[in-house]
């Protein structure tokens, strides 16, 4: 039990010498992550429940071959494809906030900095580092942030982007 509380104190010290812009990146990034899980979660279960249902659905029609059941075809996948790539841009907007906000924790850590050396000169290296570890902090947080969500958004995207072309494909137009 003694660790979870030197866990729980050591994230609190960090996220107070990130400075209040590091609380942002933080929840920024557990969202981003709760919805990169939705998706995973989607893709194992849900989306293989609509493939077959769509699947079974065109295939139970006695007529493939006329302009409305290509239509109707048509309204499967794209039904499917909105489906499939729900919430991907979210996660995408998210990903290129961390390093933006990341980067206003840099600015308003320099700000701090370039305050102290106003008031003090350039001789209180002590507050000067405060505002420098509120510079670095936020700026390393949403990279990684950033870097953590930009290969699993691409998997997302590119598993999304096979799976309705497996079943556009598989659906035929026979009969």
């Amino acid at each position: 039990m003694l660790w979870l509380t030197d866990s729980f104190e050591a994230i609190r010290d960090f996220m107070e010498l990130g400075g209040p812009l590091l609380r942002w990146i933080a929840v920024t990034i557990f969202l981003m992550w709760v919805l990169i899980a939705e998706r995973v979660l989607y893709f194992r279960s849900t989306m293989k429940t609509m493939s077959r249902e769509i699947h079974e659905a065109w295939e139970s029609r006695s007529e493939r071959r006329s302009w409305n059941a290509h239509q109707i075809r048509e309204m499967m996948i794209s039904r499917f494809e909105m489906a499939s790539n729900k919430g991907i841009n979210v996660i995408q907007t998210l990903v290129a906030l961390c390093p933006l906000l990341g980067l206003m924790g840099t600015v308003t850590g320099m700000i701090g900095v370039f305050g102290v050396m106003a008031v003090s000169g350039s001789g209180n290296v002590r507050a000067m580092a405060a505002g420098v570890s509120q510079a670095t902090i936020p700026t390393m947080a949403g990279m990684v942030g950033a870097l953590s969500g930009v290969l699993l958004v691409t998997l997302l995207s590119r598993r999304a982007t096979r799976e309705v072309e497996f079943l556009a494909d598989s659906l035929t137009m026979d009969h």
